[in-house]
């Protein structure tokens, strides 16, 4: 008899990680939209709350470290954010897309190291099979002075 893969919950107790709370609309848009199968992600944030945990500009006032740092806390809040949507992790079957909005100097070249930050997170919860396609943008600045901001669109099944 086959041994049942690891959930999405087990995984997650395994890389000791605790979800936060599921972030909140910062203004007049709701957090996320399933159509059919897909569930489209408003963007999500370094913030707890609604407040930044990490501020500045990658390059700038920020390192490479920083910014992985703060696309970690933003994947953290996407993956809280498809539980509540979705009731379970377990729905999702695959994460389609994954744009990384990088807050960064015009001089700094290294935003994959950045954005490598959340596709390790969501692949380590959600499995290797899951892994997404990926956009990678370096941007003048985010909402609230937050470093990094992603975009997701996940597969979720019925």
């Amino acid at each position: 008899m086959a041994i049942p893969s690891m959930t999405a919950e087990d995984r997650l107790a395994k890389i000791d990680v605790r979800l936060p709370d599921a972030p909140t609309p910062f203004g007049a848009y709701v957090p996320a939209v399933q159509t059919g199968n897909l569930l489209f992600l408003s963007g999500m944030l370094a913030t707890s709350g609604h407040a930044a945990t990490v501020v500045g500009v990658v390059g700038q006032n920020l390192d490479v470290n920083d910014g992985r740092r703060a696309a970690n806390v933003a994947a953290l809040n996407v993956l809280a954010l498809a539980k509540k949507e979705l009731g379970s992790l377990n729905r999702v079957s695959r994460v389609v897309r994954l744009g990384v909005y990088v807050a960064a100097t015009p001089a700094f070249s290294e935003h994959p190291k950045v954005a490598d930050a959340a596709s390790e997170l969501l692949r380590d919860v959600l499995g290797e099979e899951t892994v997404s396609s990926r956009l990678v943008f370096g941007v003048a600045s985010l909402p609230l002075g937050s470093p990094v901001e992603l975009e997701v669109i996940l597969e979720v099944k019925a």
